[in-house]
């Protein structure tokens, strides 16, 4: 069988190819994918490009159906709408690197666990305590599932920071007690204040060297930074002075950091309406149109974006 995928380029770009598969072997299961998120990495790799250090696969969050059993499989059946893959139309899985999902309404864009798996990871090593002061640095995709995962969870105050005003306006309306934005005339003033207010814990999504910088600023003495965000390069810095004088905890909640299998938990979160990426995928494209689309992407040019999913 021939289906299509996505090829990374050296130095930078991408190309539409066409593979061939087989018949799953034994142990194995093949899906039909019908959907895949576009992740920061991928955007990374395509501007980057495949020769570039800690280069993306095609995609990594895939949503497809069981089309076919391989020899020896059971617990599981045809049609069967499971998590993983990537931008290929069709593979070839162990059954055990699979998670069903359940009988639901939600479009198969609207299920792309991976990401939400990660907030869970996030989540979990947050070490939060009922009644705490949480700011949150970044809203994007990653930040506004963190703004809806903890919702609920009894802050004190959650307080949402960002360069965008739309994003902003989203944090508030997922359940952020207060937003700012970091490049308005009024946050240094702003900052102060923050800082007056002994936060307990910072959520650096970011991934940039600004929102680690503003971390440090604003978490109390004897707070944690949870460093989600992953910046892409081979080197950033730190003000070790302010670390050891506050005594600052900094966790890296990356998803290899993870004390539990967090798709489950996903799963549920987004089958019961806690995490929502109806508001959050705001672009959906066929695979064929991905190089051009991610062009404008990486160049800022796409309007609105804060996340993609490619059709295949």
């Amino acid at each position: 069988m021939k289906f299509k995928n996505i090829r990374y380029t050296p130095g930078g770009g991408a190309e539409v190819i066409e593979q061939e598969i087989g018949d799953p072997g034994p142990g194995q299961v093949q899906v039909e994918n019908t959907a895949c998120g576009i992740c920061s990495w991928d955007i990374q790799t395509f501007r980057t490009g495949s020769d570039g250090p800690s280069a993306a696969p095609p995609g990594h969050e895939g949503v497809g159906y069981v089309t076919k059993l391989g020899e020896g499989v059971e617990g599981i059946e045809l049609g069967q709408r499971v998590v993983g893959g990537g931008f290929g139309k069709v593979r070839n899985a162990p059954l055990r690197s699979l998670y069903k999902l359940p009988d639901s309404n939600l479009a198969d864009h609207h299920w792309v666990v991976e990401p939400a798996s990660c907030v869970v990871t996030g989540m979990d090593l947050c070490n939060y305590k009922a009644g705490e002061r949480v700011a949150l640095v970044g809203c994007g995709f990653m930040g506004l599932m963190f703004v809806q995962g903890m919702r609920g969870w009894g802050a004190d105050q959650f307080i949402a920071l960002d360069v965008d005003d739309k994003r902003l306006e989203m944090a508030l309306d997922m359940g952020a007690t207060e937003a700012y934005n970091v490049t308005s005339d009024e946050f240094a003033s702003v900052k102060r204040d923050l800082q007056s207010r002994r936060l307990d814990v910072v959520i650096d999504t970011s991934g940039a060297q600004a929102g680690l910088d503003l971390s440090t600023e604003i978490v109390k003495v004897g707070g944690r930074i949870n460093l989600f965000g992953w910046m892409k390069g081979t080197e950033a810095t730190f003000n070790p002075t302010a670390w050891h004088g506050k005594g600052i905890t900094v966790v890296n909640s990356s998803p290899m950091a993870q004390v539990r299998d967090p798709f489950p938990a996903a799963i549920r979160l987004i089958q019961n309406g806690v995490i929502d990426l109806k508001p959050l995928v705001t672009h959906v494209i066929p695979i064929a149109e991905y190089p051009e689309f991610m062009k404008g992407v990486v160049k800022g040019e796409v309007s609105g974006y804060i996340k993609g999913v490619v059709t295949t």
